[in-house]
């Protein structure tokens, strides 16, 4: 079965929002960022440095989810860009639904720290990578992609599992 929603998960500077608008604007699918869906005190606790816990993510992860059944339910495909790092929170958002595909964003410490490094105006800042990766369970059922490739060729890649 094709999928009508696709998550792209991974850690802060993975690369989610960039390659998710890309993979929505390829398959003719909306998008949305989870960073939107933050409450302001979420937004203020990660620009302070400080780690969101998983009763700070519980409002969010609800919101995602009637985001991901409204879009269903209106058979309105869509693409969402979202940290996701555990996999209870996940389980939350795809309910074992088999129109639901996660893509897993795939990079070393390194890299994406470099990457968060380089880039301006984000709440998220990069000395909490780490915290990111220490509470990062990959997933077992996921697309998973290299970010060291280029994007198209990331793109290609995904429209060929997706559509396959």
């Amino acid at each position: 079965m094709q999928p009508k929603f696709v998550i792209v998960m991974g850690v802060a500077g993975s690369g989610k929002t960039a390659l998710g608008g890309k993979l929505a604007a390829a398959l003719g699918w909306d998008f949305y960022d989870a960073d939107d869906y933050h409450s302001n005190a979420n937004v203020a606790k990660m620009g302070q440095g400080i780690p969101l816990t998983d009763e700070d993510r519980a409002g969010w992860l609800a919101s995602l989810r009637e985001l991901v059944i409204g879009c269903l339910a209106k058979n309105s495909p869509a693409v969402l860009a979202c940290s996701a790092l555990k996999e209870s929170y996940r389980q939350i958002l795809m309910q074992g639904d088999d129109r639901v595909k996660l893509v897993y964003l795939y990079g070393s410490y390194e890299v994406i720290f470099a990457r968060m490094k380089s880039r301006g105006g984000h709440f998220m800042k990069p000395e909490m990578l780490k915290s990111q990766f220490e509470i990062l369970e990959e997933p077992g059922e996921a697309l998973v992609v290299d970010i060291s490739l280029e994007m198209d060729v990331i793109i290609a890649q995904l429209l060929n599992s997706l559509r396959g």
